[in-house]
């Protein structure tokens, strides 16, 4: 009784996979590097502030427009460089799902981790 090989006939290509799965690690590499090379920029206020985050997620800066706050309240103030944040955070989730989202569905998976506008956590 002869076995039959369950991965047809042809058998198994481990070498084919193997550089299948060095061509999407260099692919996902290289959509990284790109990422932590672009900047987006969220602003509020019409420009009272602006933050700006690389496409990883990191703050990279933070602009408040001169003489338009009280320096004794601070309050407002804070409230608009989180706002600020938040836009340009938005911004870069979907910049990294865009660049990595067609990497994922190699990996068997459709979906960004931390799911549609959630953390990537890089």
């Amino acid at each position: 009784m002869t076995e039959q090989n369950p991965f047809g006939e042809g058998g198994f290509d481990m070498n084919s996979l193997l550089q299948q799965a060095q061509q999407m690690q260099q692919q996902m590499m290289d959509a990284q590097a790109e990422l932590a090379d672009a900047t987006v920029t969220g602003t509020v206020g019409d420009g009272l502030v602006s933050v700006t985050l690389n496409g990883t997620g990191e703050l990279v800066g933070v602009s408040i427009k001169r003489g338009s706050f009280d320096p004794d309240d601070t309050e407002d103030l804070e409230d608009l460089i989180v706002a600020a944040y938040r836009d340009a955070k938005d911004q870069a989730d979907a910049m990294a799902s865009e660049k990595l989202g067609p990497l994922a569905g190699g990996l068997g998976g459709g979906e960004m981790p931390g799911g549609p506008g959630g953390q990537l956590g890089f």
